[in-house]
């Protein structure tokens, strides 16, 4: 083997063949030549690899060389390497896109030649298990009438959506197993994303500044955090962030407006939006369908699937949080624990230089609304409330409506979330509790 090969073809090279012999050169050449910035190697050849011998040889050099005593647990050992400064060159780029492309060719597209074109550390984007949309989203997916919905239980919790007057109901029975829908809701084009891991449903426009993004599962992770791609370039997006990670569209300023999601029980969405349309189950796949299938083991314990730098144990794993930040403004982030708001079921925060009322109904569900000073004394739990003159206001999805002065106060978009998700993605989150 010439020395003049780049580093990382050598820990290829126990992909390409099983030839014991050729795996020994291999490893001896790995042993020589190695430095702290082979950890990331290593430790992603680990993962894939199937020959048991050269696995555990493997395995001891890194363990000898990174002083740790951690043997296949893959998390701690991510959890290691996250928690120094990155270490990698360019070549890590080319070789994350050959390791991976013997399980999809189009993720070597994620990250060739894109060294230049990054703006998160490449060794925390994790492969989750599956091939491009080998979650297959909805595409303009069937949607039938309230009544017609006999599948549903008053009790299921969906996630709901109204744009421009146009309500939308999506089960999260259906959608765990699809992670994302594209429809144009209302007149307007929008990706609704499912991240299960980071237990939340956000909802973006996807035009941005007259340009329409198509948007798949990449089958990558960031964070705990499911990241997109866009069909054309290929590039990585960040769920949370609603901009570009990797790729040719990094740095080209682009960030997706989001919109409010509410998550909430199939009967309250149904008794306050009456004309709303709701998934169909027949989605062109073949899937159980049934209230709390998808996903059953992962939400019933707070342990995670996949790790991240750190934990934040101010609150549980996958406690649920209601999460905004202003779309025009996303410095200053905030989250509040739902069980919070459930005690609390009008209240109150200034936020960003102007007041906020968050108002949370009896199925449990939360909604914003920029409201300007405005105090409120009572609250129905569902669709009205009472401030401190006397005024009756209507809660919409989009506005809270004074029915005597005819006054409208706009939303503030929100989404739920699991809590360690949300705050590796966003570490200065500020906690309300």
């Amino acid at each position: 083997m010439s020395q003049s090969r780049a580093h990382y073809q050598y820990f290829l090279d126990l992909f390409r063949t099983e030839n014991s012999k050729d795996h020994e050169r291999a490893l001896r050449f790995i042993e020589q030549n190695w430095n702290p910035s082979f950890e990331i190697y290593a430790l992603e050849s680990l993962y894939f690899l199937n020959q048991p011998k050269s696995k555990l040889k493997l395995l001891l050099l890194l363990q000898k060389s990174s002083g740790q005593n951690i043997a296949y647990d893959y998390n701690a050992w991510f959890e290691y390497l996250w928690n120094k400064p990155e270490n990698y060159n360019t070549d890590y780029y080319q070789f994350k896109a050959i390791l991976h492309r013997s399980i999809d060719f189009r993720f070597a597209d994620y990250f060739l030649g894109r060294s230049d074109q990054s703006e998160i550390r490449l060794d925390e984007v994790r492969w989750g298990g599956v091939k491009q949309d080998g979650i297959p989203p909805l595409r303009n997916p069937q949607m039938i009438s309230a009544s017609e919905a006999d599948y549903l239980d008053d009790n299921n919790v969906v996630f709901g959506i109204s744009i421009n007057g146009d309500a939308r109901a999506y089960p999260k029975r259906i959608l765990a197993w699809h992670e994302m829908f594209t429809d144009t809701v209302g007149g307007v084009p929008v990706a609704g994303v499912y991240c299960t891991l980071c237990g939340t449903v956000i909802l973006y426009k996807t035009q941005y500044e007259g340009t329409q993004y198509n948007f798949g599962t990449s089958g990558f992770l960031y964070r705990s955090n499911k990241l997109m791609y866009d069909q054309k370039t290929q590039s990585l997006w960040n769920t949370l962030w609603g901009r570009p990670v990797i790729g040719p569209m990094v740095g080209q300023d682009i960030q997706l407006e989001y919109l409010n999601v509410v998550t909430t029980t199939w009967k309250q969405w149904k008794q306050m939006h009456p004309d709303t349309q709701v998934l169909s189950t027949h989605t062109g796949h073949r899937r159980d369908y049934g209230e709390g299938v998808a996903y059953k083991d992962y939400f019933a314990t707070d342990e995670l699937m996949f790790n991240i730098p750190q934990n934040d144990r101010r609150l549980r794993n996958k406690q649920e949080i209601l999460a905004f930040r202003d779309p025009l403004n996303t410095e200053e982030v905030i989250a509040i624990p739902s069980k919070f708001l459930k005690r609390n079921r009008i209240y109150s925060l200034d936020y960003n230089g102007e007041n906020l009322t968050i108002f949370t109904d009896k199925s449990g569900a939360h909604r914003v609304y920029r409201t300007q000073g405005v105090s409120f004394k009572e609250y129905n739990k569902t669709d009205g409330a009472i401030d401190s003159s006397g005024n009756y206001w209507t809660l919409y999805e989009d506005q809270i409506y004074n029915e005597f002065t005819g006054e409208s106060l706009a939303v503030m978009p929100a989404h739920n979330a699991f809590w360690i998700g949300f705050k590796a993605a966003f570490p200065n989150t500020k906690l309300i509790k």
